[in-house]
């Protein structure tokens, strides 16, 4: 455990940030787990200036969970790192995936408006389990975004 219970800064950029993992305490049972950031921001790599999104990460864990102040910090990385956001959303998705091994993960990422124009990005490592309760993302579509 890098960060859990320490003073921890926030990582340089995501490739620096370390995502830390803890056993699963139920993995007998498929079950959902939701970290949900609505002030997620990056930048734009073209003019520099700052995006905004509400982030909407589920899980099925198989053997670990990831532990939520490493998460955060990874997220915070976003800040000064310049990508689309398509780059971002998957980016995001494919690092959690290859690292924690979850059984299922989609992402949903709800992006404000650039240019008059919100881009939502969606990713998903293939079907949920069918035993799982799978609650909507319940983030509506682009009217102020709140």
């Amino acid at each position: 455990m890098q960060h859990l219970g320490r003073t921890s800064a926030l990582p340089a950029s995501p490739e620096a940030a370390t995502l830390d993992f803890v056993p699963n305490p139920r993995p007998e049972r498929p079950y959902l787990i939701r970290f949900t950031a609505p002030e997620f921001t990056s930048l734009c790599p073209v003019t520099g200036q700052p995006d905004f999104a509400h982030l909407v990460i589920d899980y099925v864990p198989q053997a670990a969970i990831v532990e939520s102040k490493s998460l955060k910090l990874f997220l915070g990385a976003f800040r000064n790192h310049a990508a689309f956001h398509e780059d971002c959303t998957v980016g995001i998705a494919e690092r959690l995936f290859a690292e924690l091994k979850p059984y299922w993960l989609r992402i949903g990422g709800y992006w404000y408006p650039r240019g008059g124009i919100p881009i939502d990005v969606f990713w998903q490592s293939g079907a949920p389990p069918a035993e799982l309760w799978l609650p909507p993302q319940d983030v509506p579509g682009y009217r102020g975004r709140g």
